[in-house]
Formats: C-alpha cells, structure tokens, sequence
C-alpha cells in the first residue's frame, strides 16, 4: 500500500474513530443518567446507587490486567468489536428482563458489571491501537477528537437524557442504547487496525508465553521506563488525593452554599465545555513539544483550583458572585485536565513499544483506579468530621508535593533531554558573556 493512500486511510480512520465513540460514549451516558435516576427514584437508597457504582469501577479494576494482556496477544479489531458486540447483547438482555418480568436492581447491578467489563477491554484495546490507526504526525490530534467526542457526549447527553426521562419508558432508553453500540459496531468494523502496527510477527513453531509469564514481561518492560512509571504513579496519587474535589465538590455547592440544582449543573456544564474547548485548540495546533513539563505544571494549576473551591467557605461571596466564580474554576479545571491528559497520553502512545501498549495501559488504568474507592469512602468521612475547607488546602499541597517530587527536573530532562541541552547551552552564553 503506497505511503498517500495510508494517509488517506489514516484521515477515515480520525473520524471513523472519533464517530464511534461519540455514538458509544453518547449511549454510554444517556444510559447511565437513566440508570441513576430510576435507583433513586425506585429505592430512595443512596447505598442502592453507590452499589451500582461499586458495579462499575470494581469489575474495571479487576479486569484491566487481564484486557492489557489480551490486547497485546490477540487481534485488537477483533476484541474491539467483541467487546462492543457484547455490550449490545448486556442491553439486550437487560430489555429482555424489563419487558417480560420487570425490571429489576439485581438485573441493573449485573448488567453495569458486564458493561464495565467491556468498556475495559475496548478502552485498553482502543488506546493500545492508536498508533496503528493514525500516522505518527497526527497521534495528538487522535487523542484529541476521541476526548472532544467525550467532552460533546457529556455536553449533551444529560440534557436530552433529562428531556426523554420524564416522556419515554426505560426500555425505550435500553433500545437507543442497543442502536448506538450496534451503529458503532458497523463503524469499527471498517477500520484497519494494523495499518501503521509496529508489531512483532508470530513465528510458527515458537512457544507461546503464558499469560502470567505475559503479565511479568509487562512489569519487566515497564521497570525499564522510569518515565512512564513516574507517570503511573502520580496518576495513582492523583486519584487518591482528587478524592477531596470529587466528594467535597458536591458537598460544599449542595449541602454547605446551598446552590440550586439548576445552578450545580450549569458549572459542572461549564466543566465539559472548557475540556471540548481545549480538545479543539489541540486538534488543530502543533504537537506539544514537552508534554511532561506541561503535563506537570497542569497538575499543580488542578491543585490550586482544588483549593480554590474552598474560598467561598473562607471569604462570603454574594450568590450570584459564588456561582459565577465556581463556574470559573470548573471551567478552567476542564481546560487544565485536557492540557494534562492529552500532551502526556500523546507522548505515551510514541514511547511505548506496540507488543506492550495493552498492559502497560492496563496497567495505568489499574493504578489510576485502584486507590480513587478508596479516596472517597475516606474523604466522605473526613468531610463529616473535619473543616471541609481545610480538607481541600491540604489534599491540594499534599498533591503539589506529589508532583513536584515524582515529576522532578531529573525525570523531565530524561522524558526531553532536549531540556537539558538548552540549559546547558544558555549556561554557556550566560558564561561566554
């Protein structure tokens, strides 16, 4: 296949790619709104919906060791189109329930199960193949259209979610559900997974590795890129430490400033406009030269808006100004975390050899997962007990102190020795004058 027609394959493959999972992350989120209001709305329990929860983010973690190590084994198009065949047929199955017996919450609580179990798999494979979609010049703007596509879905999916809730019956939901994972399944299935592989060729007759001998190469591979550990690590105590906005966030506007529901959803809308803005603004520009040095300094900006939500608490503010100024900070939150992930998942995809993207993502996705129950059953109590104000300014230090000593100048000159040279270069301009 000639060079011009890769690219060309390349470009279908961009909003291919970026369709899909606009249709699958939309489904995804008008079903999970559903979901959530009928659980409240049915049991009244706030443990029925943390269950449905616990149903989502324990199965990711368990699972995500095993998808890393099928996504570097087997063929990635082929798991893609499982998992999503099997998310479908989850929702079929969960229709099935609610027409002939009603539905049920042991029959949600399974069904959000499975589906995490599925989301994984596409999740670690989708990540693991973009390499193998796109050309190397245009890895940023990949990452950049699948997180715009995230940002449009959270956009707009609670809103005509909310417009449909109170007119349509919940099987109805669970069909535009099915058509959306069915669209994308037709989407993908179109799609060239190995048009830029860099992978290595099965040799018949050579032994196959185990799949913990698989998963011990991974961790071996992964002890000879400090990089990408430093990164693993503060992804770990990211989401441990953001347990502190993810819980107090609500409590604080809710229960503390008293905010109208209407005005909570107006800045956390704000949120998913300053992340589609800021996804925009990368598609279109040039690739990050240091993502790790911006990645960096992002996280320390999400620190200091971290504790800025807790000014309101320290200094009166008139309501209109409180909901104004909150709206700020979730706007910038939203433009600091695409200035985050994007650059530094950008630069993962380059480092990461093919044969180990799987497991060394699933990797990621474990440790960045593994601590955040954690981080909010504690921080839910520590917000009963404690000032919630001092809570933030303290979680937001601690997570500046994180960063600035896993992320320090030695770890940024080995992801960009460039860095180094520069300085040393000026050193000898600053000496020579």
């Amino acid at each position: 296949m000639s060079e011009a027609i890769k690219l060309k394959r390349a470009t279908y493959h961009l909003w291919t790619f970026t369709i899909s999972k606009l249709i699958a992350s939309f489904g995804a989120q008008v079903y999970a709104f559903a979901v959530s209001f009928y659980i409240l709305q049915m049991t009244g329990s706030a443990a029925s919906f943390a269950t449905n929860l616990i149903c989502s983010i324990l199965p990711r973690t368990l699972v995500a060791p095993f998808a890393g190590y099928v996504a570097d084994r087997y063929s990635r198009k082929a798991i893609v189109i499982t998992a999503q065949i099997a998310t479908t047929i989850a929702i079929g199955g969960l229709l099935t329930v609610s027409l002939t017996s009603g539905i049920s919450l042991v029959a949600i609580y399974i069904t959000t199960a499975i589906l995490a179990v599925t989301s994984t798999f596409s999740g670690v494979t989708f990540s693991s193949s973009i390499t193998g979609l796109v050309d190397e010049a245009r890895i940023q703007k990949a990452m950049s259209l699948n997180q715009m596509s995230i940002s449009f879905a959270a956009i707009g999916s609670p809103a005509i979610a909310g417009v449909l809730y109170g007119t349509v019956t919940m099987p109805v939901f669970l069909i535009m559900y099915m058509s959306a994972s069915t669209l994308a399944v037709l989407l993908e299935s179109t799609m060239n997974f190995k048009l830029f592989a860099k992978r290595k060729e099965v040799i018949e007759g050579e032994p196959k590795e185990s799949m913990v001998q698989s998963m011990k190469a991974g961790l071996s591979y992964l002890k000879l890129q400090p990089v990408v550990m430093a990164i693993i690590w503060v992804s770990l105590f990211i989401n441990f430490l953001f347990g502190a906005f993810m819980v107090g966030y609500s409590f604080i506007l809710i229960e503390k400033m008293k905010m109208a529901p209407e005005h909570f959803g107006f800045t956390e809308g704000v949120f998913a406009v300053g992340m589609l803005l800021m996804s925009i603004y990368l598609s279109v520009r040039k690739e990050i030269k240091f993502p790790l040095l911006v990645g960096k300094r992002g996280i320390i900006g999400m620190s200091l808006i971290m504790s800025g939500v807790a000014m309101p608490l320290i200094v009166a503010m008139p309501y209109s100004w409180m909901v104004a100024y909150y709206a700020t900070l979730m706007f910038g939150f939203g433009l600091t975390q695409i200035i985050v992930n994007t650059p530094m998942m950008v630069m993962m995809q380059k480092m990461i050899d093919d044969d180990y993207k799987g497991r060394v993502f699933s990797i990621l996705e474990t440790m960045a997962m593994a601590l955040m129950p954690l981080g909010m059953v504690l921080y839910g109590y520590l917000y009963d007990v404690l000032p919630a104000h001092w809570i933030l300014i303290v979680s937001s230090l601690l997570l500046i102190g994180v960063v600035l000593v896993l992320a320090r100048p030695s770890v940024v000159r080995m992801a960009h020795p460039e860095l180094g040279e520069r300085k040393a270069m000026k050193a000898k301009t600053v000496s020579e004058l």
